[in-house]
């Protein structure tokens, strides 16, 4: 053990220079978006299923195996919850690189004029993955925003001594602070919305402040947003999903083969059989809720048709769910690319529905720059023939909105954790639930935050379990 590796690199030299430390931050991102079978669903997917399924969003398709997480019932040692979403190793992964980075980027060697201009930008990249991801483990992990509440443990450097978690006020300062340092460092343009720009720190910045009720931030970043990014045209919103335009989005992971059809989840993959036809999935592990189905007006919204299908080939097959999820159908049914789409992180939808919410509960409810004006601005957007309409309280404004919210972030790993932050129940249809039991999570219940897997327990034993689960 004594014996120095002789094929062992170090950080000193895996990161010596500016473009090291570059190709260390991609490794970050990989992480963030990755998906493998060693580690299981990368951190973007895991979030897009884990809010869908936990939620009143999806439903069970024809292969339901996973009773404990959609039926509310885990607990610490769950192995649904520590294999399918480990929250704490996926984006502690993400946080351990760019600490890396963070860590060796001032003294890297500089090898041509260009790399100091690198340098600030591989820097505003990590800090901005840093914040992010930190914010999603307060998602997962922790309950309403709360100064003396429990956060997550914020990583500035790569360790691993056990520590307990964190205040969410020093916690939040320290996000917060990461998002306004990256800000000036990134891409000032949004040429390259594969790697985090000026705009998505200002799109965190709005979804931050929304979680902590900072409504005047929140209506300040999103408007921020707004004015660099408009909404899609009805006629070039179908093309966000088919990835042939980057209209509304500051910030997209790229999707490949190799790195994972996150369509999947939803619809399954098709094959071909030796006479070249269509052959239906073995199975579909998830499909929308009838009661999302349901809120569209499936005639005029043009999202209906971009989000959710009813597939005839599926409805011929004895046994197989018809109704599916569409959003992420990628190249179409037994195609190379079948279920592959980029995953949009930040979306000028969302930050009208952002500053819609933050100006009702400023009281701006109705009339001229008012949430009423920003929800009907996207109505209109996305529904033909879409009249205005007029909200008479903040509650029925706020209602709406979050009715808005349900469909145009529909599988974009918002839904959950919207009810959790307005302390509101997952209510489903009885057709939605696989038992009577499994129709409603009562707000503000102690399932709205995971459990800290006993995995983690084992490996940092300061670290503090959440309310609910200590005896489980």
């Amino acid at each position: 053990m004594d014996i120095k590796e002789t094929d062992f690199l170090g950080g000193d030299l895996a990161l010596r220079t500016v473009k090291n430390n570059e190709s260390l931050l991609m490794g970050a991102y990989a992480a963030l978006g990755s998906q493998s079978d060693i580690v299981g669903n990368g951190a973007a997917e895991m979030t897009i299923q884990a809010a869908g399924v936990f939620s009143d969003e999806l439903k069970p398709g024809d292969f339901y195996a996973a009773q404990t997480t959609h039926e509310w019932q885990f607990s610490a040692d769950d192995v649904g919850i520590r294999d399918s979403y480990m929250a704490i190793d996926n984006f502690y992964r993400v946080i351990d690189r760019v600490n890396r980075v963070l860590a060796a980027l001032p003294t890297a060697v500089t090898e041509v004029a260009s790399d100091e201009a690198l340098r600030e930008k591989v820097k505003g990249e990590a800090l901005f993955l840093r914040a992010f991801a930190h914010f999603e483990l307060f998602r997962y992990y922790c309950k309403n925003y709360d100064p003396a509440g429990l956060g997550m443990m914020y990583m500035t450097e790569s360790s691993l001594e056990a520590r307990p978690r964190d205040l969410m006020k020093p916690y939040f300062e320290n996000l917060l602070k990461d998002i306004a340092e990256a800000k000036p460092l990134l891409a000032q343009n949004l040429n390259d919305v594969y790697r985090a720009n000026m705009l998505s720190a200002v799109g965190l910045n709005a979804r931050v402040a929304l979680y902590m009720r900072n409504w005047g931030e929140a209506e300040k970043s999103a408007t921020e947003y707004i004015n660099a990014l408009p909404l899609a045209s009805k006629t070039d919103f179908p093309k966000i999903w088919t990835d042939e335009s980057k209209n509304e989005i500051a910030f997209k992971l790229a999707r490949t083969v190799s790195a994972g059809r996150v369509g999947g989840i939803y619809r399954g993959v098709f094959g071909k059989n030796s006479a070249g036809n269509l052959v239906a999935p073995a199975s579909i592990s998830w499909i929308p809720s009838d009661k999302l189905w349901n809120m569209f007006d499936q005639n005029n919204d043009i999202r209906f048709k971009e989000y959710l299908i009813d597939e005839p080939i599926l409805a011929a097959v004895t046994g197989k769910p018809s109704k599916i999820v569409n959003k992420y159908r990628g190249s179409g049914y037994g195609t190379g690319n079948e279920n592959v789409n980029d995953i949009k992180i930040f979306r000028t939808a969302e930050m009208y529905l952002i500053r819609a919410e933050a100006r009702a509960e400023q009281g701006k409810f109705t009339g001229a720059n008012s949430g009423e004006t920003d929800l009907n601005v996207l109505r209109d957007a996305r529904i033909n023939a879409y009249t205005n309409q007029v909200f008479p309280s903040k509650d029925a404004l706020i209602k709406a909105i979050m009715d808005e919210r349900f469909k145009e972030l529909a599988f974009e790993g918002h839904r959950f954790w919207d009810l959790k932050r307005r302390s509101l129940p997952v209510q489903r249809l009885a057709s939605d639930a696989p038992k009577p039991a499994s129709m409603t999570l009562p707000a503000d219940d102690y399932h709205f935050s995971l459990p800290i897997p006993n995995a983690e327990i084992s490996g940092n034993p300061l670290i503090q379990q959440n309310e609910g689960y200590a005896s489980k």
